[in-house]
């Protein structure tokens, strides 16, 4: 098997097999330019994401499924976690990551003016897949270093033993495989 088919919200996609470990491959899911499937899903997030005063995610997937949701939920904005320092950046709360799509420990960095937005207010983290839960903990960490108060979890598919968390809200589960295609039990 060279992919695997989901369908979320009605739309149906073949994800090709990307092989990680040794023992262990993931159906690549990549929303970054998928318009029909980030509107699709952003509505039905939005609908049951409930009250908040803020949604924020990670550079770069996340970054158009955050702007549609905000944009259905008729938020003025949404926060993004960036990946590097940009000049522009001042008084940058970091923490670190390393999730199961990165080969190596990434940084990751919340501008201070970002920081003083969400200091107090109600906030929903948004990605696109959890995982391991490794990027969700570090936003976490971002989130509550700058104030902001956690109310929800996000993500369009939960992965793996990502599934059994009851803290977060998924639309659809997406297994982890063996080398071979065949599902991880």
């Amino acid at each position: 098997m060279e992919h695997y088919e989901i369908e979320v919200c009605g739309v149906r996609r073949q994800l090709p097999y990307i092989p990680i470990k040794k023992d262990l491959a993931f159906a690549s899911f990549v929303i970054i330019s998928d318009t029909e499937l980030i509107s699709a899903c952003g509505k039905e997030l939005a609908d049951r994401i409930g009250p908040v005063d803020a949604l924020v995610t990670a550079e770069a997937k996340g970054i158009a499924l955050a702007y549609e949701v905000s944009r259905q939920m008729g938020l003025k904005e949404f926060i993004v976690i960036r990946k590097s320092v940009k000049a522009y950046m001042k008084d940058v709360v970091e923490t670190t990551v390393n999730s199961i799509t990165t080969t190596e420990m990434q940084r990751l960095y919340l501008d201070g003016v970002e920081a003083d937005k969400i200091r107090g207010k109600n906030i929903c983290l948004l990605d696109d897949v959890i995982s391991t839960g490794e990027s969700l903990s570090a936003l976490e960490a971002l989130v509550e270093k700058a104030g902001g108060n956690i109310v929800g979890r996000m993500a369009i598919l939960a992965e793996g033993d990502a599934q059994n968390r009851e803290d977060i809200l998924y639309l659809e589960k997406l297994p982890l495989f063996h080398p071979d295609g065949t599902v991880m039990e």
